[in-house]
């Protein structure tokens, strides 16, 4: 009863904060202009993710105080808060790459250092054998793992968040889905799970299409940086939650990493801005609302039941995420995730 009256609380201070960022973005001219990254034609406020990072944050703490969260793992939750403050500052004015740079790879290091680095993986078939045992104790590697695998979650959000409400639906979505698989596991922390996906509910309200605020850098960066932690946090309760975690994220993962290589291997600068992702180029032909409603089918109806069924046979993990991802990857293909222009 309390986790559903804390959902519901932080739902309504997302939806509240946002309303008033939104004023406050109007007022200020804290405007989405667009470019060729966009997919948005008309100038829209932005910085709303702001409103997710205070619910989280408030909500965590409240955990933390109520003996639910653990110490270390509330920590390391804080320890995103200055890629929410950089993104902050890079909503107003533009931040040199270095310095988010820097930013980001101290807040996701401080964050390993404090959880001990990535815990014991638990190792599915053939690899199991390969490496002596079923549970491989990944030592110091883990803190390099861990590291790796936290700024790529903290740029997915920031890739992935080119059209409407495709970024707080992830957000909802895999933090729910890990809220039900910790449910009996550690329930403080799938508490926390919950309000993630609490905070994001509440934007989200306002950045369905057609969005009227957009969630900027500061709610991003942090919020792809959280739900990393949230699935480190989970592994170190369940080792299996790790693959559980990759393939529930498998809609960002796919879609990012194939249009990133695409663009490299075709000789693009592929750091520099664009708007060829699979979601961006499906949304010209589709629109917003399609899109936004496919994703939400995958990962209900494709990656939501792999997901639970790989956390009861761990020892099939990597055939699951073979299976999982290949749909995702036709897709992409498809979708000429990659190259400047679709053509039909």
């Amino acid at each position: 009863m309390i986790r559903v009256l804390l959902f519901f609380l932080v739902v309504c201070l997302s939806a509240g904060l946002t309303g008033l960022i939104r004023l406050y973005a109007l007022r200020n001219r804290v405007l989405d202009i667009p470019n060729q990254r966009s997919s948005h034609t008309t100038p829209t406020p932005r910085g709303g993710g702001l409103a997710m990072v205070i619910s989280f944050a408030a909500a965590s703490a409240w955990l933390y105080l109520d003996g639910r969260l653990p110490a270390d793992a509330t920590l390391a939750l804080a320890a995103a808060l200055p890629v929410a403050a950089i993104g902050f500052l890079d909503d107003h004015a533009e931040v040199s790459a270095r310095l988010r740079l820097a930013v980001h790879l101290l807040s996701a290091g401080t964050a390993v250092w404090l959880l001990n680095g990535l815990p014991a993986v638990l190792m599915p078939a053939p690899l199991d054998g390969l490496l002596g045992g079923l549970i491989w104790q990944v030592g110091s590697l883990g803190y390099a793992l861990a590291l790796l695998g936290l700024v790529w979650s903290l740029n997915l959000f920031n890739f992935m968040d080119g059209t409407d409400g495709i970024a707080a639906s992830e957000a909802l979505f895999v933090s729910a889905a890990l809220a039900g698989l910790l449910h009996y596991i550690h329930p403080g922390l799938a508490a926390t799970a919950l309000t993630l996906a609490a905070a994001s509910a509440g934007f989200l309200i306002w950045n369905r299409p057609k969005a009227k605020i957009f969630m900027g850098d500061v709610g991003s960066g942090f919020i792809g940086l959280a739900l990393g932690l949230l699935i480190v946090l989970a592994t170190r309760e369940a080792p299996a939650l790790l693959y559980c975690g990759v393939i529930l994220y498998g809609l960002f993962i796919v879609d990012a990493s194939y249009t990133l290589a695409r663009r490299a291997l075709g000789g693009q600068r592929w750091y520099a801005a664009h708007c060829s992702h699979t979601y961006q180029h499906a949304a010209k032909r589709h629109g917003h609302a399609n899109v936004l409603l496919a994703c939400w089918a995958i990962n209900l109806l494709w990656l939501l039941p792999i997901a639970f069924w790989v956390f009861s046979r761990p020892a099939y993990a990597l055939a699951a995420i073979a299976l999982a991802y290949t749909p995702l990857i036709l897709l992409a293909r498809h979708y000429q995730a990659g190259h400047p222009e679709f053509q039909p």
